[in-house]
């Protein structure tokens, strides 16, 4: 039996990848402009609050399942959104949304969420 194959190519150390994660960093915190990064950093929040939903249905208990059902489905929706909105927002996306400026984006935004949380709330009973 052959023994597992080794690459030609090396793996890149850890110095290497702090390099290369620390100019990432910089290029985004000297690139994006402010409107992005409050979009940013609310998708973190939108992602941490659907981990540790999740987290506490595994680990604690998933009563009442219609509940962990209700706030998982708006995280995920939420994010979808919010994603949505940062991609209209974009400066970078002007060629693929011409016809919608930041406003209009917001204002389907917000009608989207208020949507969205309708029917999450009705979900729960």
């Amino acid at each position: 039996m052959a023994g597992p194959k080794s690459s030609s190519k090396p793996s890149p150390t850890s110095s290497e990848t702090s390099v290369a994660v620390s100019t990432l960093w910089k290029s985004y915190i000297d690139q994006t402009p402010d409107r992005l990064k409050f979009i940013d950093a609310f998708l973190a929040f939108i992602v941490l609050s659907g981990v540790l939903q999740f987290a506490y249905c595994v680990l604690v208990t998933n009563f009442p399942f219609n509940a962990f059902l209700a706030g998982f489905a708006s995280s995920v929706g939420q994010f979808v959104l919010t994603a949505s909105l940062r991609a209209q927002v974009n400066p970078e996306n002007k060629s693929e949304f011409k016809e919608v400026s930041p406003e209009r984006a917001f204002a389907d935004f917000a009608l989207g969420s208020i949507v969205l949380h309708f029917f999450v709330f009705n979900f729960l009973g």
